[in-house]
């Protein structure tokens, strides 16, 4: 690896949020969050249906006064323990931090299980004449969960049991994951380094790689199965209490998102498989001189792409120059993060693999992690987290309880900033063969946020359903991720034994069941949104900015709108499929 294009890269200062584990701030903010917890439900327990509209806004609006106090704990505690998950000390510090927030917000429980008992005329009262008009859409969520809720005595027991349970069995697998090492040519490595290495130009070290990763997966499958029998079972348990019929309900919900909408992306992606994947790989494997590729060379770089080291400046200077080109004001906000210790770059041991952008709460801003090791994906992640970044400091005036976009806009802005990057360098390059490299390398990109989350997601469906039945072995989810794996990787992909186990490392599984359908959600949605930009009259840059501003305010119907775009249109969908499509005939024609 070139050291020297990958030195000096940024770590984030969390001081914006607390001094340090031990400093006096946090434990004051700890006390206070406590306290004023328990004034808050002295005050109003039992008490909410009988308030006017004024004083229900008030409550909500201390609540919200609580919970941001709440968010900047819990924020720093998970951004250190993010850092280095392999530190005892920043495990043991998380983990009392969870506890103790969790015993705070068992005071503020109450709020929504009686939101949910006021009539629905009474409440129509209460918005009339008064702010509480504001809390409208987040009071409507709330709501949404009505017909699932149980005894306030219950919902009191999973809550306060949660930090021994589910969320338990979420630290084993992340502290699992990051304490895990692979040995390739004598070297110890962590699992974001080897996964790097499947994109490396000679096969030798992407075969060894791979056979690496499904040696130490296979090793400790026993371990990541029982994790996902236990959390699938708690899941099962949990919903057959509430009477929710499907595993994913609760997320589309969440989502705000009608379950047909995903239902029909997901059978739409599903049948273009043949058309997408089944036939990219089979072109790929052609360049590649092969019948069939090894699952190691899915994601193997052409022959004739460029692999040298992308330096940290240089991704910067890309990413804001592409925003730049669409908005002055995207690329100000974005610089933004460079100008000030808010990103995470270096691979580090213990770090938290893959990227992430956290929001944080509204009175700070978000921070970025990542695992830069400088190739054209890591520049795309970038582009794609500083998307999410911008949403979020643009949403964040919105306050705590309504900044948070729905999962299935959330992956709007990151896809976008990740379509202006590689549009803005594809139309800089005339050389044929750098753009059908380029061309391919975006397809590659959008068949793993597409095709693969989709597969994901029903790899995950038939998890849930069959363990109703029982207890699954390491073989059965195995067999179920292979034929999932077969069905939308196609023919062309040659599937070893060990590749039965690679399911194990996909934290999405385990932190957020089924929120994988948000990525190909996103990357369609951005599709079709990026056909009516290139079509745009004047005004489509003020439009995406209000769509960003309004986080949780509105749906995706009503966000969409004003682009004259809708989800819930089944032809929405092939729209955005046929993006990939023309991707894949212009490499054909090139």
């Amino acid at each position: 690896m070139n050291n020297t294009a990958l030195s000096n890269l940024p770590e984030w200062d969390l001081t914006d949020l607390y001094p340090s584990r031990t400093s006096a701030e946090l434990k004051e903010d700890l006390e206070t969050a406590a306290e004023d917890a328990r004034h808050f439900a002295e005050h109003y327990k039992g008490k909410l249906s009988d308030l006017a509209g004024q004083e229900l806004y008030l409550a909500i609006s201390t609540f919200e006064e609580i919970g941001e106090l709440q968010g900047r704990i819990m924020s720093y505690a998970y951004l250190v323990y993010a850092g280095n998950m392999s530190d005892p000390e920043i495990g043991k510090f998380f983990q009392t931090m969870q506890e103790k927030v969790n015993e705070i917000s068992t005071d503020l429980l109450f709020l929504t299980l009686e939101l949910n008992k006021i009539d629905e005329t009474k409440l129509a009262e209460m918005y009339e004449g008064s702010s509480l008009k504001k809390y409208e859409p987040w009071i409507r969520n709330v709501r949404a969960l009505q017909p699932y809720q149980l005894s306030d005595e219950l919902e009191k027991l999973l809550h306060e049991k949660d930090i021994a349970g589910r969320s338990a069995w979420v630290r084993l697998f992340d502290e699992t994951i990051a304490g895990l090492k692979f040995e390739v040519d004598g070297e110890e490595m962590a699992s974001q380094q080897v996964l790097h290495l499947l994109s490396s130009k000679e096969s030798d070290v992407r075969k060894k790689a791979a056979k690496s990763l499904g040696k130490v997966f296979g090793e400790n499958v026993r371990l990541f199965s029982l994790v996902t029998n236990t959390l699938a079972k708690d899941k099962a348990i949990e919903d057959d209490w509430r009477n929710v019929g499907n595993p994913a309900d609760m997320r589309h919900l969440s989502n705000q998102v009608e379950p047909e909408v995903v239902d029909a992306l997901s059978a739409a992606v599903q049948a273009s498989y043949p058309s997408l994947s089944h036939r990219y790989y089979t072109l790929k494997a052609k360049w590649m001189g092969v019948e069939k590729l090894d699952y190691w060379d899915r994601n193997a770089p052409l022959p004739e792409e460029d692999d040298r080291i992308i330096s940290w400046n240089e991704a910067r200077d890309t990413v804001l120059d592409a925003y730049g080109r669409f908005s002055p004001e995207l690329s100000e906000l974005g610089r933004k993060f460079f100008e000030n210790p808010w990103i995470d770059a270096a691979v580090r041991p213990g770090k938290s693999p893959g990227a992430f952008a956290h929001p944080t709460v509204p009175s700070a801003h978000p921070y970025l992690l990542l695992n830069y090791q400088g190739n054209t994906r890591d520049v795309m992640t970038l582009a794609h987290e500083l998307g999410h970044g911008v949403h979020q400091v643009l949403a964040g005036p919105q306050g705590g309880l309504l900044a948070d976009t729905p999962l299935t806009l959330a992956e709007t802005a990151s896809v976008f900033g990740e379509q202006l990057t590689f549009r803005s360098l594809l139309e800089k390059e005339t050389d044929p063969v750098k753009r059908r490299v380029m061309l391919a390398g975006k397809v590659e990109d959008m068949l793993n946020t597409v095709v693969r989350q989709i597969a994901f997601y029903e790899f995950e469906k038939r998890v849930h359903d069959a363990r109703k039945k029982e207890e699954l072995s390491p073989d059965q989810i195995g067999k179920i991720w292979m034929d999932v794996q077969k069905e939308s990787l196609g023919p062309a992909i040659r599937l070893h034994d060990e590749y039965q186990y690679f399911w194990c490392y996909i934290p999405h599984f385990i932190h957020s069941p089924f929120y994988v359908y948000a990525y190909a959600f996103g990357d369609c949605l951005v599709n079709a949104l990026y056909a009516v930009y290139q079509d745009a009259e004047e005004g489509f840059q003020e439009k995406y900015f209000e769509m960003l501003k309004a986080g949780g305010t509105l749906r995706h119907k009503e966000l969409l709108a004003p682009f004259n775009l809708d989800a819930s249109d089944p032809a929405f969908w092939s729209k955005g499929l046929s993006v990939i499509e023309g991707f894949i005939d212009e490499i054909e024609a090139l």
